[in-house]
């Protein structure tokens, strides 16, 4: 019998260490809103949120290849658009691996706890085509927290 198979996670020919921009979306763990609230239409962090924050704001000294681009930290998810500047550099996944994990150390060590996952396994990308996909992009990380109502991942949409 056949297992069902895995949806791919990145763009099949793609080298993920090429120049460009990719939208990044990373889930918490079990969609459990972690990280903050949305209150009035603005995104206000808790601790583990500011350490999601940090992490993410310290990734270029690790990365010299990458900008960073608009980004919003979510009460269960997280939105970015990342830019490797140059060849050579570090390829997307290493550099959301290595993400994921400091900030898994960090928000651990916050909670006193051990082995405990942060993140969902996995992350979406999204290439980023051209400048008008770019601006899409930048606005609808800027609007998230005011649409945090209607977001598909928004706890209130999976009640039973």
């Amino acid at each position: 019998m056949d297992s069902p198979r895995r949806k791919p996670l990145r763009l099949p020919g793609f080298d993920h260490a090429r120049p460009g921009a990719h939208f990044v979306t990373i889930n918490v763990a079990d969609g459990i809103c972690l990280l903050g609230s949305v209150v009035n239409g603005e995104m206000r962090l808790n601790d583990l949120g500011r350490i999601v924050d940090q992490a993410w704001r310290d990734l270029p000294p690790h990365f010299p290849s990458i900008e960073l681009d608009a980004y919003v930290v979510m009460p269960n998810h997280f939105h970015a658009v990342l830019v490797i500047a140059n060849a050579g550099g570090a390829a997307l996944p290493a550099i959301i691996g290595t993400f994921k994990s400091q900030s898994t150390r960090a928000a651990n060590r916050h909670r006193r706890v051990e082995n405990v996952p942060l993140w969902h396994r996995g992350y979406h990308d999204h290439i980023v085509r051209d400048d008008a996909d770019l601006a899409r992009i930048r606005a609808y990380i800027a609007n998230n927290p005011a649409c945090w109502e209607q977001d598909e991942v928004h706890p209130a949409r999976h009640r039973r």
